[in-house]
């Protein structure tokens, strides 16, 4: 796996100095981590290529295009990959520990329609995703960035939702889901102002866990602490 060139704070270096919605904590990658990042990542591993990719190409037919964000420790990717084979799935996480978990699960499972960045899900959509190229969009209990100061690093901002928007095709399904109701309610502000998008669960809707959606262990976390969980679906307008 190559490594991007970084910054003092370990950041991945751009031009200039952009709020980011996480903090790199590598944290300390296990003996099956490493092995799975050294021997699966040439096979399932995706680096930064800079243009856009032709995603039939890249996983060997043509087939529906799942991007999850934020995929943690892969749990809900490889579950999706192994319960729909019939889609092709790309996952985005910049921690390392989680993507040599995730390579491992998938390599386990003999899994072979699921690609793994670790990288700035920003610089991916905008560097390697083509405009209009994917189905659907997961991103999974993203940080609420509880704090009012650090609200400007959630994830779910207007330029955001707007470059999702680019990347999905008409039709298409944008599902987020949070146990943080204030950040529900931030992200129902913006979707419902985006005109390329419309609740398929009514204004300020949301629905009970899809099916597709495994119950994560973030999700049970949240349970445990008495929060609510809210999955908000959203589709691409033509």
């Amino acid at each position: 796996m190559h490594n991007a060139p970084t910054d003092d704070n370990g950041a991945i270096a751009t031009t200039h100095r952009a709020i980011r919605s996480f903090v790199r904590r590598q944290g300390r990658l296990t003996e099956g981590q490493q092995r799975a990042l050294e021997s699966q990542w040439d096979r399932l591993g995706l680096d930064l290529l800079g243009q856009p990719r032709d995603l039939d190409t890249l996983f060997g037919r043509r087939a529906e295009h799942v991007l999850e964000i934020g995929t943690g420790n892969g749990e809900a990717l490889a579950w999706a990959a192994e319960h729909e084979p019939q889609r092709d799935f790309i996952g985005i996480e910049v921690h390392q520990p989680g993507v040599g978990r995730l390579l491992a699960s998938l390599a386990a499972k003999h899994l072979g329609n699921a690609r793994l960045y670790c990288a700035d899900a920003v610089e991916v959509l905008t560097q390697d995703i083509a405009d209009h190229a994917l189905d659907e969009v997961r991103i999974y209990f993203p940080d609420p960035w509880h704090k009012k100061r650090h609200h400007k690093r959630r994830l779910i901002q207007p330029a955001f939702v707007e470059l999702l928007c680019r990347k999905l095709k008409s039709g298409g399904l944008l599902h987020l889901a949070t146990d943080w109701e204030p950040y529900a309610q931030h992200m129902w502000d913006l979707l419902e102002a985006q005109g390329l998008l419309s609740n398929v669960n009514g204004p300020r809707g949301s629905a009970p866990r899809p099916a597709w959606r495994p119950e994560t262990h973030f999700e049970r976390r949240g349970q445990r602490l008495g929060h609510g969980v809210w999955d908000l679906l959203y589709r691409r307008n033509d």
